[in-house]
């Protein structure tokens, strides 16, 4: 069976230099690439998220969307969208985490590219493998989904020039081509070999969910960075990362389909949020400390005779401290974007004034 090393390779020599972001395409979503060849996230997989630390995530994320619903007075066609589900982990914390609740029941939809992925979706959900066209009632989510779309490589070499992957025959090699669309957030000066991420993939994503979303919210959590100008004082491998098994991987042009490959996301390049807080602040403000203190008084009632429930809720301690960290998971930046009814009145929205923001997984 042919690798994406090999598909990469035979591409490359049949057609030239892959731009950038077509190799990253091959190399993580193409058939043979690490998202279609077993890479996932999880504590047996390559790398942790937040739904995988625990359930509480998605308990708090439920407690946002139940009041979304509420907000946008409780239409029959309210809908969840996951983009980027992956195996679907979030979505049965969400859905579980509603029921418990007593909830009215409402459509969830896993979207998720990879075919391998979508067969381990729960039945409980809709199961796609792209954004629907809409229109869309509801709560549009995304966790660290920008970070994974295929994005540009900008190298300044005298000038900024584009970075291509291509073959010698051997293995894989990076060429710099002309660049002819230079977009206005570009520094003008940089050192050289500054190297800066052009997510056209993450900028279109924002765009069509806010064209097909009718009336709610877009909501995505990642890693992020003020300004592209900041990436491009900084050494690159601090914010162009692979990951395998997880710990960091090796350079991005070795084993292609074996290892993850991400970037931050530069906040000036998305269309503006209505919203910016870090990941901490947004489950603080939808409830994470009042699901812990109820987790926590629900483990004590049971402490003599504890069920299995009983040790789920003593977990959201645990839980919480990852999510909350403000050098880890809790400093990941909680963007949003509002469409529709209540838009106008929206009372938190404020931007992010400094390029302040954390830059690490």
């Amino acid at each position: 069976m042919p690798s994406a090393a090999d598909q990469i390779v035979a591409v490359a020599a049949a057609n030239g230099p892959l731009r950038f972001d077509h190799y990253m395409q091959l190399a993580l979503y193409g058939p043979h690439g690490f998202y279609n060849s077993g890479g996932h996230a999880g504590r047996r997989g390559d790398f942790i998220t937040s739904p995988e630390v625990g359930p509480l995530y998605g308990a708090v994320l439920a407690g946002f969307i139940a009041a979304e619903r509420r907000r946008l007075g409780n239409p029959a066609d309210f809908a969840v969208v996951e983009v980027g589900a992956g195996p679907g982990t979030l979505a049965r914390s969400v859905v579980a985490a509603l029921l418990r609740a007593d909830e009215p029941p409402l459509r969830y939809i896993a979207v998720e590219i990879s075919d391998a992925q979508r067969q381990r979706h729960p039945e409980t959900v809709q199961s796609v493998d792209q954004l629907p066209d809409g229109p869309i009632v509801g709560v549009i989510v995304a966790n660290e989904l920008l970070d994974n779309l295929p994005f540009r490589l900008l190298v300044f070499d005298g000038g900024w020039r584009e970075a291509h992957v291509d073959t010698d025959g051997e293995r894989l090699v990076e060429v710099l081509l002309p660049l002819t669309d230079a977009p206005q957030w570009l520094p003008i000066h940089a050192v050289h070999g500054a190297r800066v991420p052009w997510q056209q993939s993450a900028t279109t994503f924002i765009q069509h969910a806010l064209a097909v979303l009718a009336s709610g919210s877009v909501v995505v959590f990642d890693y992020c960075t003020a300004r592209t100008a900041q990436l491009a004082t900084e050494p690159w491998r601090r914010w162009l990362r692979t990951y395998r098994g997880h710990e960091r991987g090796d350079h991005y042009l070795m084993h292609p389909g074996s290892q993850d490959i991400t970037a931050q996301v530069a906040l000036d390049q998305l269309p503006p949020p209505d919203a910016i807080r870090t990941q901490a602040q947004f489950l603080q403000l939808w409830g994470i400390q009042d699901l812990v203190d109820e987790g926590r008084s629900i483990w004590q009632a049971s402490a003599a005779a504890p069920t299995v429930a009983a040790l789920s809720m003593r977990s959201r301690v645990r839980e919480a401290e990852a999510l909350l960290d403000p050098s880890g998971l809790g400093g990941f930046m909680a963007l949003s974007w509002q469409v529709g009814a209540g838009r106008a009145t929206h009372a938190d929205r404020h931007r992010a004034e400094s390029d302040d923001l954390p830059d690490e997984r």
